[in-house]
C-alpha cells in the first residue's frame, strides 16, 4: 500500500474538528457494515469518543438480502464487543427484488437514525471515503445533476433524528484498509460490490483505482469539494435569509415576510427549504418551482400551501393517512410521538374538530396539526392542550420534520 498509511489519533481529531462542536461526552452512532471502511471508522471513532468521555454505539444492520446476513451481523457485533465498543444489531428483513441496493441504502439509513433516537445520540457517523465521493460525482454528472448535486455527499447534514457526519470523505480507501488491518480485523466483503449490474460498480472498475490514491479519483474528489464550497456558501446565505424573514412555529407552520424575502435565487432556495420542512418531505422542491411560487405570491408546492400575507402551512390534501400510535412513531413526516400513548390509538390530523385555539394560531393550521384518535373519537391533541386536565400529559406530538432543519 502506498500513501500515508494508517490514520493516527491527531489526524482523525483534525478530520472531526470542523464537523463540531461536539461538547463534553459526545454520544454517537456509527454505521458499521463489516466492510473495511466502516470497521476503520469504528476503530477511529471509538478512540476519539473515549478520549472525550463519550459513548459510541456501532449500528450493525442485518439487511436480510443474503442467507448469511444475520450471521455476518452477529460476527461484526462480536468484533465490536471484543474491542469494547457497544453494538446494536438491527434486522431489516428486506425482500429481494428490483432496486435492492437503493432500498437497502434507504432502509439502513432510516434504521440507523432510529437507533440514534433510541440511544439518545445526536450524531450519526458514516464511513464514506474519497473513492465513494468520486463515484458519486460521476453518477450524478451522468444523471444531469446541477451544481448542488455535483457537490457530492455532504460532510455534515441534518437528517431529523440526528446530524449525519462523514469525517472520512477526503481519505483514500487504502488508508482505511490499513486502519482495519492494524486493528487485526479481516473485513467482510460484500459480493454485490463486484456485481457489474450496478452502475457504481462499473464506474469503480473504469476508474481502476481501488485504493483511491490515483490522480483521477483525487481530481474528482477535489471537484466535488469545490462544488461543496459553493453549496456551503449558498447554504449560509439561505440560512441568513431565513433567519431574517421567517418564523418557524412548533405547530408545523411558518410565517414569512414576503417583501423582505425577495425574489432572487437565495429567496427561491429559502422558500424551497421551508416548504420541505413544513411538508415533512425528505427533499426540497426545485428552485424553478419555488421561484414561480414566489412570483405568484400564493399557491401550493411540494405538499405545502403559501397564503397571501406570508403564511406557509401543510397542504391538507397531501397529508398522510393515520398511523398506529407507539413511542417514536412519526406521522406525515412531521410529528413524532414522545411518551406512551393510550392503547389502540392512531396518529393523524386534528381534522375538523372544534377545539379552542390561542388567538395567535391561524385557524387554517389547526386541521393540519397532529392528534391521537381511537377509531373516530379524538383522544388527544397535545398541541392544542386537549384534554386540558392533568398537569403532566402522558405523551406529546413534537414537530420534527423527517428531513431535518431547514438551514
Amino acid at each position: 500500500m502506498s500513501g500515508l498509511g494508517a490514520i493516527g489519533a491527531s489526524e482523525f481529531d483534525a478530520l472531526m474538528q470542523p464537523l463540531g462542536p461536539f461538547g463534553a461526552a459526545p454520544a454517537m452512532v456509527a454505521g458499521v457494515s463489516g466492510g473495511p471502511h466502516s470497521l476503520a471508522l469504528a476503530v477511529l471513532l471509538a478512540r476519539w469518543a473515549g478520549a472525550r468521555g463519550g459513548r459510541l454505539v456501532a449500528g450493525v444492520i442485518d439487511h436480510g438480502l443474503r442467507a448469511d446476513s444475520a450471521a455476518e451481523a452477529a460476527t461484526v457485533a462480536g468484533w465490536m464487543a471484543a474491542r469494547g465498543i457497544e453494538a446494536r444489531v438491527v434486522a431489516l428483513g428486506l425482500p429481494p427484488g428490483p432496486g435492492a441496493q437503493a432500498r437497502a441504502r434507504e432502509a439502513r439509513l432510516a434504521a440507523l437514525l432510529g437507533l440514534c433516537d433510541s440511544v439518545g445520540a445526536p450524531w450519526l457517523t458514516l464511513g464514506q471515503h474519497r473513492g465513494d465521493q468520486a463515484e458519486t460525482l460521476l453518477l450524478r454528472g451522468f444523471a444531469g445533476s446541477g451544481p448542488a448535486g455535483l457537490a457530492g455527499m455532504a460532510a455534515a447534514r441534518s437528517a431529523g433524528s440526528a446530524l449525519v457526519i462523514r469525517p472520512l470523505l477526503g481519505v483514500a480507501p487504502a488508508r482505511l484498509e490499513a486502519v482495519a488491518a492494524e486493528a487485526g480485523l479481516a473485513p467482510i466483503r460484500d459480493p454485490s460490490n463486484e456485481n457489474r449490474a450496478f452502475a457504481r460498480v462499473r464506474l469503480r472498475a473504469a476508474l481502476a483505482d481501488p485504493g483511491g490514491e490515483g490522480p483521477a479519483v483525487a481530481a474528482l474528489a477535489e471537484a466535488a469539494a469545490a462544488f461543496a464550497r459553493r453549496r456551503d456558501g449558498m447554504a449560509a446565505a439561505v440560512a441568513a435569509r431565513i433567519g431574517a424573514v421567517a418564523r418557524l412555529q412548533a405547530e408545523g407552520f411558518a410565517r414569512l415576510d414576503l417583501a423582505a424575502l425577495g425574489q432572487d435565487g437565495v429567496a427561491a432556495a429559502a422558500l424551497a427549504a421551508l416548504v420541505r420542512v413544513v411538508s415533512g418531505s425528505a427533499f426540497a422542491p426545485g428552485l424553478d418551482a419555488a421561484a414561480a411560487l414566489l412570483r405568484r405570491g400564493a399557491g401550493t408546492l411540494g405538499g405545502a400551501r403559501l397564503v397571501r400575507g406570508g403564511l406557509l402551512l401543510r397542504e391538507q390534501a397531501a397529508m398522510a393517512p393515520p398511523v398506529p400510535a407507539h413511542p417514536g412513531a412519526r406521522w406525515d413526516g412531521r410529528f413524532v410521538l414522545e411518551g406512551v400513548p393510550p392503547e389502540g390509538c392512531t396518529i393523524g390530523p386534528v381534522g375538523d374538530a372544534r377545539l379552542p385555539r390561542p388567538p395567535w394560531l391561524p385557524a387554517a393550521v389547526v386541521p393540519t396539526m397532529a392528534a391521537l384518535h381511537r377509531d373516530t373519537v379524538l383522544v388527544a391533541a397535545p398541541g392544542l392542550s386537549y384534554p386540558s386536565s392533568g398537569a403532566h400529559p402522558p405523551c406529546r406530538l413534537r414537530f420534527a420534520p423527517a428531513g431535518g432543519a431547514c438551514a
